[in-house]
């Protein structure tokens, strides 16, 4: 049997600089610090963060192996709309980690599992609505505007992440302006696939791209579209149900992520796990708690929202834990990414989820989520969750060691030249490695003779006992485990 490659047979769809089709052998030293892997990471307390363990309800995409010759790196997005400053002002995410040799030593990778491509334009009579796509009986109702995001009127180009049903989907956005009374001035598209997972969509960022700006200066060629689809879609079961994966990390092995991560890209919301903590700061200690207790998050920003599907990636990305059997009773963590008013329905019956939005009516509808995040700012209308919107003296200690690993990672990549580590799997680790001290700590205290969490237990899971005390009582509650809780509460007598 011979597998397909990553390239389709039509190249018309297509376009790969030819420096990408040249990968370099790598040294003796890399394929040593390769087979190292993760376990270079500092650990606290004990506890190894084991991807491998971690039993997950949902399994990820299917896998097949692929040749050498199949392997290319996406291009290199600037940032929402092409703009350089955009790219500076969020940062570029790209890293020079692991030859293409090194991300192939298991021999495995996802397979391309497109279900449908499709054209999406602005009609000034109509409004939103799908120009074309294939397959033409698949039920794209409500794509028209999660691929156009409101406000996009404002911007020249953006990209958007979002979920259909059990599909997540990419769309690429772009303006361009045109002498046409007919059209008020402006031309606007945008050109988008479906998968039944996403960690692989940002392959075909760069291709999305160019087929919106080909969509804009010659409408109705749909050509290369149809050459892509032929390539690259899915064979999925009868009745078409695709499987909505949850956060990558927390269900593929150490092999697995270490072929995923260095595409991990500007393109790729899990390239930017770096630049989200920077944004934040201390508070990302306040998203990881809220992330933890599967708390209904809903970041607002104006567009481009491409960025933004960022941070709802990473904000999934806090809540790893690889402890087996641990949060299986609990809500699964899934992105929405973006979404609109159309979506209220689908978000009234979900007890969990991270999305962004560009729609400020959002904010009145409370009923709707649990912590509203406009820009930085943090907030929360229900009272019992206003206490972990203070920042205590455990979260302080653990953004500064958190801060003080990232250093050490960059200085080693500076002085010693150590490209095999990067700043997606220290972060991504240091999280994991926090939620796995807790949930060990308190899986062994309900175990014990005496079920009876003490300040000292808590200490041990790098948590403050006062201030963290509201935040322990819900996890206990939310993820079941017995304990007794005796930590004195310094405002009762």
């Amino acid at each position: 049997m011979v597998e397909q490659s990553d390239r389709a047979p039509l190249l018309d769809w297509e376009e790969v600089p030819p420096a990408e089709l040249a990968p370099t052998a790598p040294s003796p030293e890399t394929e040593d610090s390769v087979q190292s892997g993760l376990s270079s990471y500092p650990t606290e307390g004990g506890v190894r963060a084991d991807i491998s363990l971690n039993a997950s309800p949902a399994t990820p995409s299917s896998v097949t192996a692929v040749s050498d010759e199949s392997a290319h790196s996406p291009q290199k997005h600037s940032g929402p709309g092409g703009d350089a400053s955009a790219a500076d002002e969020e940062g570029d995410c790209a890293f020079h980690g692991l030859s293409i040799r090194d991300r192939r030593i298991a021999g495995w990778e996802e397979k391309d599992q497109i279900v449908a491509v499709f054209v999406v334009t602005f009609d000034t009579r109509s409004g939103n609505m799908i120009e074309w796509c294939l397959p033409q009986d698949v039920n794209l109702e409500g794509v028209e505007f999660k691929s156009m995001a409101s406000g996009s009127h404002r911007i020249s180009s953006d990209f958007i992440y979002f979920r259909k049903g059990c599909y997540f989907g990419l769309a690429c956005f772009a303006n361009m302006p045109v002498e046409s009374e007919l059209e008020r001035g402006a031309r606007m598209k945008s050109v988008g696939i479906l998968s039944p997972s996403y960690t692989l969509l940002y392959r075909y960022m760069h291709f999305l791209e160019n087929q919106v700006r080909h969509q804009l200066q010659c409408p109705g060629q749909y050509s290369p579209l149809e050459a892509f689809y032929e390539d690259k879609k899915a064979v999925l079961p009868l009745g078409g149900n695709g499987l909505v994966t949850a956060c990558p990390t927390s269900a593929l092995g150490p092999m697995v992520n270490r072929c995923m991560h260095p595409e991990m890209k500007i393109t790729h919301p899990a390239g930017c796990m770096s630049h989200f903590i920077r944004f934040f700061g201390e508070q990302i200690m306040v998203l990881w708690k809220f992330a933890l207790l599967r708390k209904r998050i809903l970041i607002f920003s104006p567009p481009p929202v491409g960025v933004v599907c960022y941070r709802v990636y990473c904000c999934c990305c806090l809540a790893n834990v690889s402890i087996p059997g641990m949060g299986v009773s609990v809500p699964e963590f899934r992105p929405f990414f973006y979404i609109n008013v159309a979506d209220i329905s689908a978000l009234e019956t979900e007890p969990s989820y991270v999305a962004c939005t560009t729609e400020k009516i959002f904010e009145e509808k409370k009923e709707l989520y649990d912590v509203y995040i406009d820009n930085q700012n943090v907030k929360t209308h229900r009272e019992s969750l206003q206490p972990l919107l203070r920042l205590n003296s455990a979260d302080r200690e653990k953004y500064r060691k958190l801060c003080e690993q990232r250093q050490l990672l960059l200085y080693s990549q500076e002085v010693d030249g150590d490209c095999t580590s990067n700043e997606e799997e220290l972060f991504i680790l240091f999280f994991m490695e926090q939620n796995n001290r807790i949930f060990q700590t308190l899986s062994e205290v309900a175990g014990s003779a005496d079920p009876t969490l003490t300040a000292e237990h808590v200490r041990a899971m790098g948590l403050d006992p006062q201030g963290d005390r509201s935040f322990l009582v819900d996890l206990l509650e939310i993820y079941g485990i017995d304990v007794m809780l005796v930590i004195d509460n310094p405002c009762c007598p």
